[in-house]
């Protein structure tokens, strides 16, 4: 067993991530924890790691996880059924009621004071914007609010029972939502995405429902933890670069790519888990096969070698190496969705506002592993004075 060369969950780690780990990939690019098994840290490691799933499987936990946790060749086919629910065409029939969503948040907020906009904005667009893509029932926001805050305690803390507790609690929550969409029959309608997964098949062989079950987790599970964080750094950056704010409120053209690089600069998603199928070198380490590895996308997102100044803001630059939606055979298939929500909420943010202002005095409280952005964030919304009539 390798001798500790860091400590994810120290507080120093947690209280900046994105700080901790630019210091680890000069320090240590390569670098093992008992909590993460191997940690990669720069840019070139980590796409040979994803590039290479014969070496480093995505075989990694005991809950089936379709398609990212499957390799080659029984990945292919469910990915193709996967990548049917996020064609150009459906994104263009649910950018609308997206729209709406936002709107009705952005209607609720408190305008001219501080407003903690984490938990009252950022968390509730993932959950209702989530629910309205899926056609899930108004009960499932609870039930989702819950699973995400247990899992992360669970998670971080490393246990294995809890994690098993909560994983069942959202099971049983998604099997009710597949009975209710069996129990409408002919009813259901051709534009609810989950009934029309429910008819899918992988080589003639309908999903079953574990495999339903693993892809609504992996696309309600994995959404609202990135899209709730994603949120919360676009508006603290925003906040924080005012002049930004205005050439984008004047240029909207411009803000998918901002998006894209702000997010790279603070990644919403610190990391993905590989397992070693073979004794293998990597950056001056040797890695044994059986070993877990943690990609640290966060930190590959800010490696010198390709960005240079990380936190300089370039999106023209960077956006060919920017890796904030992953890169190979498991890149993020729901990449067009969360690209789409993010854009429409920006876009309705700045446009019913003429300032999102960082509240003085208000210090970062940033989120822990294995979440990322902000625990809370303080921000004080002006509103935009209405067009005087002609």
């Amino acid at each position: 067993m390798a001798a500790a060369d860091w400590d994810p969950c120290d507080p120093a780690v947690s209280s900046d991530q994105v700080r901790a780990y630019d210091q680890m990939r000069a320090r240590c690019p390569v670098a093992h924890s008992d909590y993460l098994g191997w940690s990669v840290f720069r840019y070139d490691d980590i796409v040979a790691v994803v590039g290479d799933h014969e070496t480093f499987s995505s075989a990694v936990s005991s809950h089936p996880a379709v398609p990212n946790g499957f390799d080659p060749p029984k990945h292919g086919p469910y990915r193709t059924v996967v990548n049917h629910y996020f064609t150009p065409e459906r994104m263009r029939a649910f950018e609308p009621v997206c729209r709406q969503v936002a709107r009705d948040l952005i209607a609720r907020l408190s305008l001219g004071v501080p407003v903690e906009i984490i938990s009252m904005f950022a968390l509730e667009f993932a959950l209702e914007a989530q629910r309205a893509w899926l056609g899930w029932p108004a009960y499932t926001i609870s039930a989702l609010r819950h699973w995400t805050a247990q899992n992360h305690r669970a998670t971080l803390a490393r246990d294995r029972e809890a994690l098993d507790a909560v994983a069942a609690v959202f099971d049983s929550t998604v099997r009710r939502v597949l009975d209710d969409r069996r129990a409408l029959g002919a009813a259901a309608t051709e534009n609810d995405i989950t009934s029309q997964l429910m008819g899918e098949q992988v080589d003639g062989v309908p999903l079953s429902d574990q495999e339903l079950v693993a892809i609504l987790r992996n696309w309600t599970v994995g959404e609202l933890g990135t899209m709730s964080a994603s949120l919360g750094i676009l508006i603290d950056y925003m906040a924080r670069h005012p002049g930004l704010q205005q050439e984008l409120r004047g240029a909207p053209h411009r803000l998918a790519g901002a998006i894209d690089e702000i997010l790279r600069i603070h990644s919403p998603l610190v990391a993905n888990r590989r397992v070693a199928t073979r004794d293998v070198a990597l950056g001056g380490r040797t890695i044994s096969a059986g070993d877990q590895v943690t990609v640290i996308w966060a930190s590959a997102n800010r490696d010198e070698s390709h960005f240079g100044d990380p936190d300089e803001y370039q999106p023209h630059r960077n956006a060919a190496d920017n890796l904030l939606y992953g890169r190979g055979i498991h890149d993020c298939p729901g990449a067009p969705l969360a690209r789409l929500e993010l854009r429409v909420v920006m876009e309705e943010l700045l446009a019913q506002t003429c300032l999102i202002e960082a509240v003085p005095g208000s210090a970062p409280d940033f989120a822990s592993y294995p979440a990322s952005g902000f625990r809370s964030l303080q921000v004080r919304l002006h509103q935009r004075s209405p067009k005087p009539p002609d």
